[in-house]
């Protein structure tokens, strides 16, 4: 089996040893994406939803540069910093999903990277 990496300006850069994505037998991992505007470097911060979709657009950017699209996302995980912001995430994450949506499994987390409120991981086919 042959990995690839996947790599893209229109997603943050990988802070650490690892990889925007992977492709790798038919499907693509895109690794946990926080809220960190990719032009500018700086997190996104206020109400969770803009949080959300910030995380939504990084992954849409790196699993659209595997060749893959947000309607082939199979998996999400989403790791929240409170569970109480778990609705307003809820309500913003089911506009980035056709029917049906992918499966999903969501934590409360103690602490994410730069003690961000939000990641999100996915997993899609190509």
């Amino acid at each position: 089996m042959k990995l690839e990496r996947v790599s893209t300006d229109s997603a943050p850069k990988a802070i650490g040893p690892y990889s925007q994505g992977i492709k790798a037998n038919g499907f693509v991992f895109c690794s946990g994406q926080i809220p960190t505007n990719p032009e500018t470097g700086e997190l996104v911060t206020g109400s969770i939803t803009d949080q959300t979709r910030q995380a939504l657009s990084n992954i849409k950017a790196v699993i659209e540069a595997a060749g893959s699209s947000m309607d082939k996302i199979v998996k999400c995980s989403v790791f929240l910093k409170n569970m109480d912001d778990f609705s307003e995430m809820n309500s913003e994450y089911a506009k980035w999903f056709s029917d049906p949506p992918p499966a999903r499994a969501g934590f409360e987390v103690a602490r994410l990277p730069k003690d961000v409120d939000i990641e999100i991981e996915a997993i899609a086919l190509l």
